[in-house]
């Protein structure tokens, strides 16, 4: 009741508070309010006709809140042609803002409303935010606009992808390997000297590392038949 019988009032500054809510009877009797600051509060909720009985209000400033949603009613009966401050707000851009997108276009009284959600329009102004209508004339929000031109089914593309880096993971890994000897070679200079210095002489246990090798590739070679069969499968 803090602000009964305060018909003159005409500036009404609350900005920079803690105000979670705008109720209802706050403002019933301030019929010659012009300015309104409701600014860098906790708002997340205003209340059906908070603000019906300002009919000469010029500006209303709630931007730096937690406001998601603004209902229309919340301006009923006399809704103000006055200016709407709203940015720095997480609009949940659905059905429920597409008056204020309307209200935007035909009277330019307020600007500056991004979109937070849904993701389909996350970032855009709500100025751009396209609403489609349904069979029976039903406002569509532009999430399901998006998930209904998508289309149905997962792609069969990952899964032809990751068969074919597997693939050519596994005939990279089971490609005969050129001797030491070889490799070494294939470098020149003193580089080349210094590797032939340091490796072992390829005729030294040659035959005790190629059955271990062989036997290693042929078990590597069944689990990855299988786990290339599994993948077409899926």
């Amino acid at each position: 009741d803090a602000f009964l019988g305060l018909r003159r009032l005409r500036t009404l500054n609350l900005g920079g508070n803690a105000l979670g809510r705008v109720a209802h009877a706050w403002f019933a009797e301030l019929a010659e309010l012009e300015l309104l600051y409701l600014d860098r509060n906790r708002i997340a909720f205003v209340e059906e006709g908070a603000f019906q009985n300002l009919s000469g209000l010029l500006a209303l400033h709630l931007n730096g809140n937690h406001l998601t949603v603004l209902a229309w009613a919340a301006f009923q009966p006399g809704f103000f042609l006055g200016r709407l401050f709203l940015f720095r707000n997480p609009w949940r851009c659905d059905c429920r803002l597409e008056w204020l997108r309307d209200w935007m276009e035909s009277f330019g009284r307020a600007a500056d409303v991004p979109c937070a959600s849904p993701g389909s329009v996350a970032g855009l102004d709500l100025r751009q935010v396209a609403f489609g209508r349904s069979a029976d004339g039903l406002c569509v929000d532009p999430e399901e606009l998006n998930f209904t031109a998508s289309s149905p089914g997962p792609s069969p593309e990952p899964a032809a992808t990751t068969v074919s880096r597997f693939s050519s993971l596994l005939s990279k890994l089971l490609a005969p390997r050129a001797p030491v000897a070889e490799a070494a070679n294939t470098t020149e200079g003193p580089v080349n000297a210094s590797l032939s210095d340091s490796l072992p002489s390829p005729g030294v246990g040659s035959s005790g590392h190629k059955t271990p090798f062989l036997l290693g590739s042929g078990l590597l070679l069944s689990v990855a038949q299988h786990v290339v069969f599994v993948l077409q499968m899926d």
